[in-house]
């Protein structure tokens, strides 16, 4: 009998890296970005300035790392971004960013328990609104987005330009005033 183990998801805040956590964050965003599921790159940036980059994330104070593994190993992100002191205008209103799962990762479930992971953060900081903004192109992340309850509230047609091609982008924004989801939102 050939019976299949399911794979181990989970998802943690990072406040330091661990042994072997930076390379395989730096190896996930790397196949993301070549997949076309970027954060801003085109392409992957040399292996310095991506480690600089994520180093960088954990010094932001009003950035929180979340990261997606599967089977012990980092396969994903997405970061909740507080609004800056001097935006008092905008204090009840976080982002989600930076938010991918590796290709070979993908269908587990992570990106869902990411988004989730960041809205129960950011519930539990008291913020009412969750904004992001996705490329019209990836069409996996618009579906979660929307099945979960995100409002489409514009777009932009020359959102990002990759390789000669202009992309049109869209903006979305959750109310977390409202009931937060059963299955979970709390981090894992």
């Amino acid at each position: 009998m050939n019976m299949m183990q399911k794979a181990t998801t989970a998802v943690e805040v990072v406040e330091e890296f661990r042994r072997g956590d930076l390379y395989d964050l730096c190896d996930a965003a790397d196949a993301a970005i070549v997949d076309g599921g970027g954060f801003g790159w085109v392409d992957p940036p040399p292996r310095d300035v991506m480690e600089r980059y994520w180093r960088g994330v954990l010094a932001v104070p009003e950035r929180t790392l979340f990261v997606g593994r599967l089977d012990g190993v980092i396969a994903g992100s997405a970061q909740l971004v507080r609004p800056t002191r001097n935006n008092e205008a905008q204090h009840f209103a976080a982002g989600l960013t930076t938010a991918f799962v590796a290709p070979w990762a993908r269908g587990h479930g992570l990106a869902r328990m990411l988004t989730l992971a960041v809205e129960g953060r950011a519930r539990q900081e008291g913020f009412k609104v969750l904004n992001l903004d996705v490329r019209d192109t990836q069409k996996a992340a618009i579906a979660l987005y929307e099945s979960l309850g995100y409002k489409r509230w514009g777009s932009h047609p020359r959102y990002a330009m990759a390789h000669g091609r202009v992309f049109a982008g869209f903006y979305y924004y959750k109310d977390l005033d409202e009931t937060a989801p059963r299955d979970g939102g709390e981090e894992r």
